[in-house]
């Protein structure tokens, strides 16, 4: 983790293989691997660095089992894995529109069901907060360069708009 507790690639890596076994109870390696490289290739784009390693860990971790059969190797999660997967599903979003923050939060409504009711809550106060924080980081840019020429001001706006229908969605997603 970074040092503010926000994930780092290779744990939000480790965050979609072990929310991945946690729901699937099982899982053979190859398919995990495919599984997590999917998900991740499509949210936030390849990356070669942040996969291979990260499922080997898991293992010599002891957050995975592992079972060979005849044809492949199975994994499933542990107990300490369970517990690492709470952590990192847990985990803060740090402030700012990053393609690894989007990733984050693309893995916490995957898995947040695994958390119980009022940490679900929690888990969408914290992404409201980050949010309405970037807001107003945005709001106070903009007020700074209102009267500037260029374009500066219509990317702000498209921003700001887009804040503000996060917020709103996550409002009404957090009250359902």
């Amino acid at each position: 983790m970074y040092a503010d507790n926000t994930l780092t690639p290779k744990e939000a890596a480790r965050l979609c293989a072990l929310g991945s076994l946690a729901q699937h109870a099982s899982m053979p390696y190859a398919a995990l691997a495919e599984a997590v490289r999917h998900f991740l290739d499509r949210v936030q784009g390849p990356s070669l660095d942040i996969l291979g390693s990260s499922l080997e860990l898991l293992r010599y971790e002891g957050l995975v089992d592992e079972t060979q059969s005849a044809e492949e190797t199975v994994l499933s999660i542990t107990d300490d894995g369970h517990r690492e997967l709470m952590v990192l599903l847990t985990a803060p979003l740090r402030p700012g529109a990053t393609d690894l923050n989007k990733l984050i939060a693309a893995l916490k409504f995957r898995f947040m069901h695994l958390l119980d009711a009022k940490e679900q809550r929690v888990q969408i106060e914290l992404m409201l907060e980050t949010a309405e924080t970037e807001l107003t980081r945005l709001l106070d840019l903009h007020r700074h360069h209102e009267g500037d020429s260029g374009h500066l001001v219509a990317w702000l706006n498209h921003e700001i708009e887009d804040l503000e229908r996060r917020i709103a969605w996550l409002t009404e997603f957090g009250n359902d």
